[in-house]
C-alpha cells in the first residue's frame, strides 16, 4: 500500500479548544479513511505544523493520489474546527524520498 504524509500549518487555537484536540481532530478524521502509521508535531521557522503518515489502498496512480488528497482535506476541515489553519500539503513516499503530489 502506498504511503503518503498530509502535512498542515497550525496557526492558532480556537476558542474552548486545548492544543492536543488539534492533533485528536486530524487523527479521527484521517483514521476513519485510512491507516494512520504516524504522527508528529513540528515547529518550522517558528509555524508549528502537523504531519500524520497513512497508507491509501493500492490502485492507479491517480486513484492513489485522489484519494490521498479527498482524506488530507477532510483532515484540515475537522482541525479548521479547533483551529485556524494555514497551507496544506500531500507527499508520497516514492523510492524512499518525500514527493508532494
Amino acid at each position: 500500500m502506498p504511503s503518503y504524509r498530509a502535512v498542515l500549518q497550525i496557526t492558532g487555537l480556537r476558542p474552548g479548544h486545548p492544543p492536543e484536540r488539534v492533533m485528536e481532530a486530524a487523527q479521527e478524521a484521517l483514521g476513519s479513511r485510512h491507516l494512520v502509521e504516524a504522527s508528529q508535531l513540528d515547529v518550522v521557522r517558528g509555524v508549528p505544523q502537523i504531519t500524520l503518515r497513512f497508507l491509501v489502498e493500492a490502485a492507479s496512480d491517480d486513484d492513489e493520489t485522489a484519494a490521498a488528497w479527498a482524506s488530507a482535506l477532510a483532515m484540515h476541515e475537522a482541525v479548521d474546527e479547533v483551529a485556524t489553519t494555514g497551507r496544506l500539503r500531500v507527499l508520497r513516499q516514492r523510492r524512499g524520498k518525500w514527493v508532494p503530489v
